[in-house]
């Protein structure tokens, strides 16, 4: 049953709450958990939680300032002087001042009983923004934090109570902002083709499947060389950045700008799979799991050989096994997901979908989101040919 317009705009109000609600609750267990360590006299893994949260809060901020600044004159209507929004973003306020401002938009749009085009295109455009920060953020604060601290428990041999709730409030945000992301994008596309609950679900579980071997490998080498962790992230790093340059990324309003974009894919690439340039993303998808497979196979080899300095080593036996089981999983779901459930194996006009984009072409003064659409087209490569195609996609040129 397709979405009308005013049920879709309901639907991610609903949506947009939870994920505020998960935002805040994600922060709460951090600074619980910093708190506790320092209640306890650990006082360097509380300043480890505070590091991480504070780095990825501030490149958080500095990419809402970023695209406010560059956004066309006048777009967001009435809001705060430049000066204030810079004091917001100064007092890491910055995101949340935007999931508000969407909040507002939806109801906005939603409580008129035939939304205008613009205030529908305007809404899409806030979420849009407001999904790629919630991503960036999960892959600088939410999936760092749970590998430290699965680090912790590894190391210290017992989980704590709120260690338990840092360690699920961390997959609610990984696996929110994932689904929450895969959904935003398809508001991009040219004609949005059927995507349905099966392969929404498919796609979540197979980034979980994938991550959760990643973060393991790497919690189990900072517990057993917590002196060496950072040396192994930096020159894993380093090597990606490089590959994320001579990609020739333009994503960013400025050049300057774009290292920061850089570091953040390098960061999420270091984790799972990012795609930052057009065309057919197959081989570089395939080369970068090789890479990281092959550096987690030489991260278990080294704490296998080692686990014997752990607390309670028994289980460790059970980790192996279980990280292989979840990572073939995750690969047999990417490829059945990419064979048979990718939206570019299903291309339909937009109107079939029942989403709110589909606008003629002359509505060329409509809000459009560069930013996300860009990254629309790197994730939808096939989508973006079959639009290149007359006749195909020139009912949504506006969106």
């Amino acid at each position: 049953m397709p979405w009308s317009p005013r049920a879709a705009l309901l639907r991610d109000l609903v949506l947009g709450v939870l994920g505020i609600a998960a935002f805040l609750l994600d922060l709460g267990a951090d600074l619980w958990a910093a708190g506790q360590y320092a209640r306890h006299g650990r006082y360097l893994w509380a300043a480890l939680v505070l590091a991480l949260l504070g780095l990825a809060s501030g490149a958080l901020q500095l990419f809402s300032w970023l695209w406010l600044r560059a956004d066309p004159a006048g777009l967001h209507g009435p809001q705060p002087p430049g000066r204030c929004l810079a004091l917001l973003h100064l007092l890491q306020l910055g995101y949340l001042y935007r999931c508000l401002q969407g909040l507002r938009q939806g109801l906005l749009a939603w409580r008129q009983e035939a939304p205008s085009e613009f205030d529908l295109a305007y809404s899409d455009f806030l979420s849009l923004d407001i999904s790629m920060l919630r991503l960036f953020e999960t892959f600088l604060e939410s999936t760092p934090q749970l590998t430290l601290v699965l680090a912790i428990v590894l190391q210290s041999g017992r989980a704590e109570y709120y260690q338990w709730v840092g360690i699920c409030t961390s997959f609610v945000g990984i696996s929110w902002a994932l689904l929450d992301y895969h959904r935003a994008l398809r508001t991009c596309l040219p004609a949005k083709p059927r995507l349905g609950a099966g392969s929404s679900a498919v796609y979540f579980v197979w980034n979980l499947l994938l991550l959760w071997p990643r973060v393991l490998a790497v919690a189990l080498f900072s517990a057993l060389f917590p002196h060496y962790v950072a040396l192994h992230f930096l020159g894993l790093w380093l090597v990606l950045l490089l590959w994320v340059w001579l990609q020739g990324t333009d994503f960013m309003p400025e050049p300057s700008s774009e290292w920061l974009y850089r570091a953040t894919v390098a960061t999420i690439l270091y984790f799972s799979w990012f795609n930052v340039s057009e065309g057919h993303t197959r081989g570089r998808a395939t080369i970068h799991l090789t890479f990281l497979l092959s550096d987690s196979v030489l991260l278990v080899v080294t704490w296998v050989t080692q686990s014997a300095w752990l607390p309670g080593a028994a289980p460790l036996q059970l980790w192996l096994p279980v990280g292989g089981a979840s990572f073939l999983l995750g690969v047999a779901l990417r490829l059945i997901y990419y064979r048979w459930l990718h939206p570019s194996c299903h291309w339909e006009p937009d109107g079939v979908d029942g989403a709110r984009g589909l606008l003629p072409p002359d509505h060329g003064l409509l809000p459009r989101n560069r930013r996300a659409s860009q990254l629309a087209r790197n994730f939808f490569p096939k989508a973006r040919a079959e639009a290149a195609v007359p006749g195909k996609g020139d009912v949504n040129g506006a969106l």
